[in-house]
Parts: structure tokens; C-alpha cells; sequence
């Protein structure tokens, strides 16, 4: 899937799964958490294209995730990708083919989902604000380029920074540690398994199994069969599914601030 599909499906997963808690275990949130959240949720659902890097010296090429701000997440993305690909050759097995590339290895996997969930919720646990700070400023980047990704392609990656440097200042200065942590934790990792399942309804697929090595391949990739398998960026993706997730988390949201906004005219009446 592409990057904005990506993020869309995040959002909307994060809106429909609040909803579902406030209407069924009557777990509410702020709309300061809530909005925290879907945007968290949004930018971790690109968080895995990190490993497709592209040229970083001309600032183009790479995933969407690596031009949120310019050459320094071109670099980071040049990083994660050839990490990526030095994980893939160091655990391959012999049927595994060779590559020259990271992408959809390494962070394409559940214990690189687990791993950054809980790495997000330490930070923020051990370090306070600064590590909120430091968080949310990337990953409402990364919401930002995908969510809007017209805007901020024309706005370029400077305003973006400014913009996501910004929201993270404010949103740190007001959410509560008390349940606001944790909730950046579990909406990163949401976000980027999310990723994962949006990947492996496309052709290439993803090797979600791995470490499990199956029949002398241990990054066997994971798909839907080719006749009902998406093609990434393809009219039914670009089209329907993302119509899709924009009724689910327009639906959602209004699901989750119409009792509110209900009760209020309630009491003034």
C-alpha cells in the first residue's frame, strides 16, 4: 500500500478501536488523548517504510515516511534500511534469495512492532516529557506527510517540521502522564502492525513470520493470493479502499463526540 492508504488506515483503526471502547467498556478519553492518539496511530503506520531509503544527497527518492523532513530522514532511512538488510543476511537461510535492499524485511515483522511499542512506552516512562516531546514530534511528522500528503508536498518539509515541532510542544505541555504514555506506546505499535496487515493484502506481501524459518526460508513472505491481492497504488487501493477508511474514521469520530457534545446541550437546556 502506499503512504497515505497507510496512514488512513491507521487513523481510522485508532478512532474505530476508541469508539468501541467508549461504547462498549465506557473508556473515555480527552480530545486532547483522542486526536494524540490518531495522530501517533497515523504515523506509526508509515513507521515501517523507514527501511526504503532513497538518494539522500539530492533529497529524493525513499518512502513517503523517509521525505517527512528532508535529508535527515533520508538518513535515517539509508540507516534503517541497511540495517534492515544486514539482519536479512545475517538470519537467511539458504532458499532465501539475495537482495540489495532492506525494504519489507526487518521493520515488516511483529517483533519489530512489539519492539518499538515497548521502546515508546520506556521512553516516555523513564524520561518524561522530553522523550513525549521527541516522539510525537516524528510521528506527527509522519501523520502529517501521509494524512495530507498533497499539503505537504507543496509546503515542503521545512513547514512540516515547524508544524509537527509545534503540535509537540503544546500536546506535551497538556496530556497526562498518567494515561497518556502508555496510550503513545500502544498507538505506535498499533500503527505499525497495521502497516504490516496493509502490506500483506498486496502482491509482494511481508514476512510477518519471521524468526520462524519455513521450508528453508526464514523471510517468507506472507500475502494474499495474487487474483484478490491489491496492487500497491492501484484504483482499488487509491479509490475504494481509502473511501473506505475515511467513512470508517469520519463515522468514528462523530461516534465519539456526539454523545459528548449530546450531554452538553442537555444541560443547558
Amino acid at each position: 500500500m502506499m503512504g497515505p492508504s497507510h496512514a488512513l488506515s491507521g487513523a481510522a483503526v485508532w478512532l474505530s478501536g476508541s469508539w468501541a471502547l467508549q461504547h462498549f467498556y465506557d473508556y473515555e478519553q480527552s480530545p486532547l488523548a483522542l486526536a494524540v492518539g490518531t495522530a501517533v496511530c497515523a504515523g506509526g503506520a508509515l513507521l515501517p517504510d523507514l527501511d526504503l531509503s532513497g538518494k539522500v544527497t539530492r533529497n529524493r527518492g525513499g518512502a513517503t515516511v523517509a521525505r517527512t523532513f528532508g535529508v535527515f530522514s533520508l538518513f535515517i532511512a539509508e540507516v534503517v534500511e541497511k540495517i534492515s538488510l544486514g539482519v536479512y543476511y545475517a538470519t537467511k537461510l539458504s532458499r532465501d534469495p539475495k537482495r540489495n535492499n532492506g525494504h519489507r524485511t526487518l521493520t515488516h515483522t511483529i517483533p519489530f512492532t512489539v519492539l518499538v511499542g515497548w521502546g515508546t512506552t520506556s521512553l516516555c516512562a523513564r524520561y518524561g516529557k522530553w522523550a513525549v516531546i521527541g516522539i510525537l514530534f516524528f510521528m506527527i511528522g509522519l501523520a502529517l506527510r501521509g494524512l495530507f500528503d498533497k499539503w505537504a508536498e507543496r509546503a515542503g518539509w521545512l513547514i512540516v517540521t515547524l508544524v509537527s515541532a509545534g503540535a509537540a510542544v503544546f500536546t506535551a505541555a497538556n496530556l497526562p502522564g498518567d494515561r497518556g504514555y502508555p496510550m503513545i506506546g500502544l498507538a505506535v505499535g498499533v500503527g505499525c502492525f497495521v502497516h504490516i496487515i496493509g502490506d500483506m493484502i498486496t502482491r509482494a506481501g511481508v514476512p510477518i513470520l519471521w524468526p520462524i524459518p519455513i521450508k528453508r526460508r526464514m523471510w517468507t513472505p506472507i500475502s494474499l493470493p495474487d487474483k484478490i491481492a491489491l496492487r500497491a497504488g492501484g484504483r482499488t487501493e487509491v479509490v475504494f479502499v481509502r473511501s473506505a477508511l475515511t467513512v470508517v474514521s469520519v463515522l468514528a469520530a462523530i461516534g465519539l463526540v456526539a454523545p459528548s457534545l449530546l450531554q452538553k446541550l442537555d444541560l443547558t437546556l
